[in-house]
């Protein structure tokens, strides 16, 4: 099961997640996010977990040459869009690509077919007007339906120590996500909270994603 933490603003919480076993650590440069980081600290955490977990970039409708920029001064792994862009815009970056996706109905789920050059692709919530980190839980039977047409999915939006066992059971997805789940504050991440998001996502075995092992990137 690939566990990413995202929404990572300190070292110390980066530390925190490479060391309860997370596959990968988000770092957020939407400038609208209260957990936007700038290029000093995300090269900070970068440098200090570099090698133990993925790092990955999350960007919301930004220009090619910013997302390069970031992506060479940090030196990210995987390119995570979660705003408007658009399946040729993902295709620059080849493979290494999470295209966040918002479901509200079964009918958003045609686009996922577009991004089939993308690692794999991010269900969340759909809030009017907000490009993901809600909080919101997720319609966990349209991703099933998802996984079930064989999408590499990763699964977010709400997910918490207490509620993602039962997710990973109802949509058995490649991975999940979580940021707001597991924190006492936006970007001030619980440690205890991120050790049990982990053990909680591996505790139920899933036939896409049960072995950390070949997750990474």
């Amino acid at each position: 099961m690939f566990v990413k933490i995202c929404g990572i603003t300190r070292i110390e919480d980066a530390i925190a997640a490479a060391d309860a076993g997370a596959d990968a650590i988000g770092l957020n440069f939407y400038p609208e996010s209260k957990r936007c980081v700038t290029l000093q600290r995300a090269r900070a955490i970068a440098t200090a977990v570099r090698g133990r977990v993925a790092l990955v970039g999350l960007f919301v409708n930004a220009p090619f040459e910013a997302v390069d920029r970031m992506d060479r001064m940090v030196e990210l792994d995987l390119l995570q869009f979660h705003g408007d862009e658009t399946p040729a815009f993902c295709a620059r970056w080849g493979g290494r690509v999470i295209r966040a996706l918002r479901i509200a109905a079964e009918s958003d789920l045609a686009q996922i077919a577009a991004y089939d050059s993308a690692h794999c692709v991010m269900l969340d919530a759909a809030v009017p007007g907000v490009y993901g980190g809600t909080g919101v839980t997720g319609e966990w039977a349209l991703a099933r339906k998802a996984v079930e047409a064989g999408g590499k999915i990763i699964l977010a939006g709400g997910l918490t120590p207490e509620n993602v066992a039962a997710a990973v059971e109802a949509v058995m997805p490649f991975g999940v996500d979580t940021s707001s789940g597991v924190e006492r504050a936006p970007g001030i991440k619980d440690h205890a909270r991120i050790a049990a998001f982990i053990s909680a996502a591996r505790s139920i075995r899933n036939d896409k994603g049960h072995s950390r092992g070949d997750q990474r990137p």
